[in-house]
């Protein structure tokens, strides 16, 4: 759910003049080549089936924040070939694959205000599109030559599959920590961002410290990202941003707000998470008692403090960059992450 909700906050955030707008124009011919270069790899001469599925979620609206922000790092370092296109088509379809697995993990049969996949076809072949797009990604990225981006999106691949697996292991248990959460959403959301921004750099042989300051500036972007999506599922603005309010403890998830109160729950309180998220059993009323109990003990201030020292942290990390349009977009669009909740 965090994954879905994550993809229609990107929607309504891209829909308003701001940094994406200016990532866009700024990226225009450069995106308009990785789009092409997307279709044309997406094509199966053996299996119709395949571009039938990824063209399904390929072409459902998705604004392609990824790929942008690599575009962008390569160009902030001054690369001048071909390279950061295929790079950027490698971290779309390393994005759509997971997305195809996601909706099978989660039973999931709405995308982007579409049906899924694996609800259109079936699960097996949205886990065997996802594989086929997996391989895709590794035989662009061999494209480039460089065994050093090969490396950081192999690592990138496995440790999103990592987050995915741990969220899986810790989900529904209360004493899952702060420490924990934040292994799960660094790996599961914040990954891909870091290795986006980071092959851009080493792409275009960029100095390491402006390879270690976009990598840091795509983790901490991420993890921000997350942080804010988990506080809004408990802050009433489900109304203008596409998810409803409350679909996190509907559906049992232990996420930040929800792992600071357990913290702080007396026995009362803790009976009540114990009911609600670890055995599942959900009353009417009980969405309105956890945002009370959330509310009382400060949660939703201390997750709100939390997203913007991520954000600091992103903008911070821009520093050793030479200064330029598009360094200032990138560390605008850190602002307007957590411009939601401010």
């Amino acid at each position: 759910m965090q994954r879905r909700a994550m993809i229609l906050i990107l929607g309504q955030i891209m829909a308003k003049t701001g940094p994406f707008e200016q990532l866009q124009a700024e990226l225009a011919s450069e995106m308009a080549a990785v789009n092409t270069l997307i279709r044309t790899r997406m094509v199966s001469e053996h299996a119709p089936r395949i571009p039938e599925v990824t063209a399904h979620l390929v072409e459902a609206g998705g604004k392609r924040l990824r790929p942008l922000l690599t575009l962008a790092a390569a160009k902030i370092c001054g690369y001048q070939g071909t390279d950061d296109v295929k790079l950027a088509a490698t971290v779309e379809f390393i994005h759509t694959a997971t997305l195809l697995h996601d909706d099978v993990v989660d039973e999931s049969n709405q995308r982007r205000g579409r049906p899924t996949a694996n609800l259109l076809w079936d699960n097996k072949s949205s886990v065997l599109v996802g594989d086929y797009l997996f391989s895709r990604s590794f035989q662009l990225m061999v494209e480039t030559g460089s065994l050093r981006v090969l490396d950081i999106l192999a690592n990138a691949s496995a440790v999103i599959a990592e987050g995915e697996v741990l969220q899986l292991s810790v989900a529904q248990n209360l004493a899952t920590s702060e420490a924990t959460y934040f292994q799960v959403i660094r790996g599961k959301t914040a990954a891909l961002f870091a290795a986006a921004t980071e092959v851009g750099a080493v792409i275009a042989n960029a100095p390491e410290s402006h390879v270690d300051a976009l990598r840091d500036y795509g983790d901490a972007l991420g993890i921000s990202f997350q942080i804010v999506d988990d506080l809004l599922d408990y802050g009433g603005a489900s109304a203008s941003l596409g998810k409803n309010t409350g679909d996190d403890f509907r559906e049992r998830k232990l996420t930040l707000p929800v792992i600071l109160a357990v913290a702080k729950a007396d026995a009362e309180e803790r009976d009540f998470w114990v009911r609600t998220i670890e055995k599942g059993n959900q009353n009417d009323g009980d969405l309105s008692h956890a945002m009370a109990i959330l509310q009382k003990h400060d949660c939703l201030e201390m997750t709100k403090s939390k997203a913007l020292a991520w954000a600091g942290k992103a903008k911070s990390a821009l520093a050793p960059l030479p200064e330029s349009p598009l360094k200032t977009t990138l560390a605008a669009l850190a602002d307007f992450v957590v411009s939601r909740i401010v």
